[in-house]
């Protein structure tokens, strides 16, 4: 899409014509319209030019002689010498005597022209500064603006018209189903005739919900492409100001322009910003401005006619923070999940992406895929770029399947810390943390199978970390299986008992994750036989890290806690049991993964399945 932008002139254009006013009034108009300058002369020249018959006029005063030369252009002035004959010699010189050589401005005309003059002049070039500022911001050509003070009511809406680059559906992927759904809007856009035939209407509103990243904003885009429409993106904080009023007037003007420009599509970006839900009264109405925006866009949604041509669109994060009135049908009619993708989106993401760079033969998408589990569609992008900007790095023409795996650890890990230097011994600590992360893993069903291990620090601070990748799309886990994966994230602190004797800060991450999946086995999973099918935790602001409120009694809080300390702990002897039978394998693969630092999951299997 292609964004509309106004031709401006910019305000220095305004500054120059009034610097060359001012130039023209003080240099031209002032000289011109004031006194002629006089010259100072001595005595003695004045009775040189008296000799010499080049007198034109001249006035005695008390103090001082003012004359003019034959032409009457210059005019001279000396001081007052004592002399009786000068009358007569003026006389025979032909001079002529007179009154008042130069005029006097009346001070009426004084004041006119050095204060009103020059307050006009400032006058109208504010006038005209003050016209073009409220162009600029969106009002119209008198002095105060059209819609509020500085044209600030006016929408900010940025416009786009169809392009030759313009975001279609095909640029897009992983997200089928809400383009199948959105595919419907572009239907009716092209043919409204066949749905009003059969009496069909399609939805004033659609609200895209979902994390971030996912795509909501390229789907909006997306449906404006192929649909070749005018289409108006605004951010929900725009319509925010700090005049009460200036909110409801930018809606109004936003939809009286797509009105005008229909059939368009108008998108809302983060409209929680001003949907969300009103309050029954606000102390000291802080929030009035707000829910005047609100208010006025619920009437804009309402006043639609069927046949108005104008699709809203609206992206959040926070469903759960809007007002029932904004997302009841009638106002947005339809909501359309935009989720992370699943595995096979990811890989349809990668090569979307992929088609940007150059890429090596060798890089299998649904391996990386796999790896990138969780992943958005933002974050998939990021992982292209960064495996491209490797290959620039390492003087290669094209990315490779190394460069992509090296990316998604530097999204997961952050980037390899070259510099940081660790000693023998927390180095050797390490590996057997490592290791034990695996092995515990690779004894146990139902896990995912090794990727990689590594002992090189990253940024993000951990000090090494071990990749898991299922063969396929997870969705459903039993009970055993998160059973397996705390057991799992204890293997480190275990092999660390096992091996050392005694344990360093270097679980902390691997007790959070142990404890909050323990805790959503209690708490949201009903698989506590005390509590059975119960749900004691709510979850709140599931796009936006998934809050967690507990919802029960001070007294079943204490249980819960109880319970999670006693299932983490039998995990974690399960853990200590397992690297016990196995310490000759723990040894054997900590001291391989202590040489190379970085070892395969191939190259781990075949250790412990004593291939090598």
């Amino acid at each position: 899409m292609q964004e509309v932008k106004n031709d401006k002139k910019p305000l220095i254009t305004f500054w120059i014509a009034a610097v060359l006013i001012l130039l023209l009034f003080n240099f031209i108009l002032v000289p011109f319209m004031n006194n002629r300058e006089i010259k100072q002369v001595d005595y003695g020249t004045f009775m040189k030019m008296t000799q010499d018959k080049e007198i034109g006029k001249v006035q005695i005063q008390d103090d001082k002689i003012v004359f003019t030369d034959k032409s009457g252009k210059n005019v001279y002035e000396t001081g007052v010498m004592p002399d009786e004959n000068l009358t007569d010699r003026l006389y025979s010189s032909g001079a002529k005597f007179s009154k008042e050589i130069v005029e006097q401005m009346s001070p009426m005309a004084s004041f006119m022209l050095y204060w009103i003059v020059p307050l006009l002049i400032f006058i109208f070039i504010g006038w005209l500064m003050r016209r073009q500022m409220n162009k600029a911001l969106g009002g119209d050509s008198m002095m105060f603006g059209g819609e509020g003070m500085g044209g600030l009511g006016r929408s900010k809406a940025k416009v786009y018209v169809e392009s030759s680059d313009g975001i279609m559906f095909s640029d897009v992927a992983g997200e089928e189903e809400a383009k199948q759904s959105l595919s419907e809007i572009v239907t009716y856009l092209h043919d409204p005739a066949k749905y009003e035939e059969i009496g069909a209407k399609m939805p004033k509103g659609i609200l895209l919900v979902g994390p971030p990243g996912t795509g909501k904003t390229m789907l909006a885009k997306a449906v404006a492409g192929e649909s070749k429409v005018p289409f108006f993106s605004i951010s929900g904080s725009e319509f925010v100001e700090m005049f009460v009023g200036m909110g409801a007037s930018k809606v109004r003007d936003l939809f009286k322009q797509a009105k005008e420009k229909a059939p368009c599509i108008v998108f809302i970006d983060e409209i929680d910003a001003i949907g969300q839900k009103r309050s029954a009264g606000s102390a000291y109405g802080g929030n009035d401005e707000r829910e005047q925006t609100l208010n006025q866009l619920l009437t804009e949604m309402d006043g639609f006619e069927d046949n108005t041509g104008v699709i809203i669109l609206a992206a959040t994060n926070r469903p759960e923070s809007l007002d029932p009135a904004l997302t009841r049908p009638g106002r947005f009619d339809r909501r359309v999940p935009v989720e992370l993708p699943d595995l096979k989106g990811r890989e349809n993401i990668l090569k979307v992406h992929a088609r940007k760079i150059r890429t090596g033969p060798d890089v299998d998408f649904n391996k990386i895929a796999r790896m990138a589990a969780g992943a958005s569609g933002a974050e998939l992008a990021n992982i292209v770029n960064e495996a491209a900007l490797r290959a620039v790095r390492e003087g290669r023409k094209y990315a490779t399947e190394a460069d992509m795996e090296e990316s998604i650890e530097t999204v997961i890990a952050g980037y390899q810390k070259k510099n940081a230097i660790l000693s023998d011994e927390e180095k050797k600590v390490v590996s057997y943390h490592e290791v034990g992360h695996a092995l515990v893993a690779a004894l146990q069903d139902g896990t995912a199978p090794v990727q990689k291990i590594t002992i090189i620090p990253r940024t993000s601070g951990a000090l090494g970390y071990t990749m898991q990748v299922d063969k396929g799309q997870k969705n459903l886990y039993t009970k055993e299986e998160l059973l397996s994966q705390i057991a799992t994230l204890t293997g480190g602190r275990a092999a660390e008992e096992v091996k050392f004797g005694h344990v360093t800060t270097g679980a902390s991450n691997d007790i959070e994750k142990a404890t909050k999946l323990a805790r959503q086995m209690i708490t949201r999973y009903g698989m506590a036989d005390d509590f059975g099918m119960v749900a004691l935790e709510t979850v709140t602001n599931q796009y936006l890290g998934g809050d967690t409120s507990l919802a029960c009694s001070p007294e079943t809080q204490a249980k819960i806690d109880e319970q999670v300390v006693a299932l983490v702990e039998k995990q974690h002897q399960k853990a200590l049991s397992l690297l016990r039978e196995n310490s000759g394998k723990l040894d054997e693969i900590a001291e391989y993964l202590y040489e190379k630092e970085t070892i395969t999951g191939d190259e781990f299997m075949s250790i412990l399945n004593g291939d090598e």
